[in-house]
């Protein structure tokens, strides 16, 4: 369930003191923490929920974690390439862009926009800096000090997200922990989102309900979403036709 806690209301996050506006989170949301989920079931439900967002009309924020260890991939990566660069299996292809990331410490979590939303109609770049600052947000709700947006770009590793960092990724001590790969679509945006929080923090769901809670003082306003019969069967089939098939992990 994803109650909003009474947490103290929290500074929008700006690099370098500079301030950005979060009006996309204002008002009403559908809230939905699936807990552990096998790898292709939670790729499929991401792609279930941007299906099918325009017919909620409401942004989703999905929280999700993961029943074993996994790695995700970018939509037009190879996957020789990723299976090189790392030891974690099974290696899932995501509905979205961007590089290697693992799933074996890390918190997850989605957001799901349907369109003629005011965060449909943000730039790539904007979607991208807006959903850092929440994440930001949400970190400094948790005590920890220190967390900033990148101002410029370290090059990665190739292929590999938290090996360097993005312009508005989530940095701590000179380090990402939070990167996103999105996609936009007639049916919506999808935005997949992964946090490697550091040692010292080990409440996730503390950092959970300082997401919530920031987006309210915003003026954002919660509601749990009930995964329905139909989005339940649509999320198996795309898991057994897709996301676990030989042909679509493999084909590039």
């Amino acid at each position: 369930m994803c109650g909003v806690r009474n947490l103290r209301a929290l500074p929008e996050c700006g690099q370098g003191g500079e301030s950005v506006s979060m009006d996309a989170l204002k008002g009403d949301w559908y809230c939905l923490d699936t807990a552990l989920g096998e790898p292709a079931w939670n790729m499929a439900l991401d792609e279930t929920l941007l299906l099918k967002v325009a017919v909620l009309a409401k942004p989703v924020l999905r929280f999700y974690g993961w029943t074993e260890p996994a790695a995700t991939f970018g939509y037009s990566q190879r996957v020789a390439e990723i299976e090189a660069l790392t030891h974690l299996r099974p290696v899932i292809r995501r509905p979205t862009g961007g590089g290697l990331v693992p799933h074996d410490f890390d918190w997850t979590y989605s957001v799901i926009v349907p369109p003629g939303h005011p965060w449909y109609e943000l730039s790539a770049v904007e979607s991208y800096r807006t959903v850092h600052e929440w994440v930001a947000a949400g970190l400094n709700g948790t005590g920890l000090n220190g967390v900033t947006l990148a101002d410029c770009c370290l090059k990665p590793a190739p292929g590999q997200c938290f090996l360097g960092y993005e312009k508005y990724d989530v940095l701590w001590s000179g380090k990402k922990v939070a990167g996103a790969a999105q996609r936009r679509s007639k049916n919506g945006l999808l935005i997949q989102g992964s946090l490697q929080p550091p040692r010292s923090l080990s409440d996730r769901t503390k950092w959970q309900a300082a997401m919530l809670a920031s987006a309210s003082t915003l003026g954002a306003r919660f509601e749990d979403l009930a995964l329905t019969p139909e989005l339940l069967v649509l999320t198996d089939s795309l898991a057994s036709s897709k996301y676990r098939t030989f042909a679509f992990n493999r084909r590039l």
